[in-house]
């Protein structure tokens, strides 16, 4: 997909630490020079924190970079019967933070189901609870109007999603990437093995349907987050790859309808997965963004 050449699986899998989290074990991720600016990784639906991958080595030399797969995701536990919730995965990037140490504001990079996690991390710095630096969102539902779900994450919801879960399979994920990705950027086999191994591990699929409850709270948060986000100094940007049937252009015209003086970004011909299809594209977008007087404005006034 990119020529940043990126790390294998397994190769990243060892780099791998453990935490715990109400009680289960969370697998994260650190990289950078531990004085450097603290840059926090928000992964998306249905994978895993290896989706910035390519980005990874790039952004590590110039940031600490701090990452986790969420509860339910990658190497994390995915516990049976668990009410999943962003507010909690929100109190999960909190603790994350805490656990290495970090209490200068963050700067994050989220994407898709990360987008929520960020959006909730906004409205915390709005009300106190702690500070951000900025913020840059890759594909993601920010408005649930402006949200297309694909048909499986619609059979998830339905009174038949413990069913369809367990039915999903790396066939079935070959076929969605195939719908949401660019026509010019799809995966690779090698790379729908790694994205599977990561779904499939500690019985993923089990949970999807619970994890997928995600899109009726989205709907539950709007006011509070689309209203925080309107009303924060924490720069914000969005980098979006145009032609995804999820989240692609259409919801960057609404982000510029609701968000005053709205920075973003369209990447043409690039789909839902824009770190992986075009990851040169959004590190030069990301470290413009970074480089821009009010995004360091705000990380040295703490916003």
């Amino acid at each position: 997909m990119s020529e940043l050449p990126g790390i294998d699986l397994q190769h990243w899998q060892a780099q791998g630490r453990t935490m715990t989290f109400a009680g289960q074990p969370i697998r994260y991720w650190l990289a950078g020079a531990a004085d450097a600016e603290p840059l926090l990784l928000i992964h998306g639906f249905p994978t895993a924190s290896w989706d910035w991958h390519r980005l990874w080595a790039p952004l590590a030399g110039r940031y600490r970079l701090i990452a986790c797969d969420m509860l339910g995701f990658g190497y994390s536990a995915k516990p049976r019967g668990h009410a999943y919730s962003l507010l909690e995965q929100a109190d999960l990037q909190q603790a994350l933070l805490a656990q290495v140490g970090e209490r200068r504001p963050v700067h994050v990079l989220a994407h898709d189901y990360g987008d929520s996690v960020a959006q909730e991390l906004i409205a915390r710095h709005q009300e106190g609870r702690l500070q951000l630096a900025s913020c840059v969102f890759l594909n993601g539902g920010l408005f649930p109007e402006t949200h297309h779900p694909v048909r499986v994450q619609k059979l998830l919801l339905g009174p038949l999603g413990p069913l369809i879960g367990r039915l999903f399979s790396r066939r079935k994920l070959a076929q969605s990437f195939a719908r949401i990705l660019g026509p010019h950027t799809q995966a690779s086999e090698a790379e729908l093995d790694a994205l599977w191994q990561l779904i499939e591990h500690n019985n993923g699929p089990a949970v999807m349907h619970r994890l997928i409850r995600y899109m009726p709270e989205r709907r539950q948060q709007r006011e509070r987050w689309v209203a925080a986000m309107q009303a924060t100094q924490v720069p914000m940007r969005v980098i979006d790859g145009a032609v995804d049937p999820i989240s692609g252009a259409h919801m960057v015209a609404r982000y510029r309808e609701l968000i005053t003086a709205a920075d973003t970004v369209l990447l043409e011909g690039i789909g839902h997965y824009p770190q992986l299809e075009a990851p040169d594209q959004v590190l030069a977008h990301y470290l413009q963004f970074r480089d821009l007087p009010e995004a360091v404005a705000c990380s040295a006034e703490h916003c």
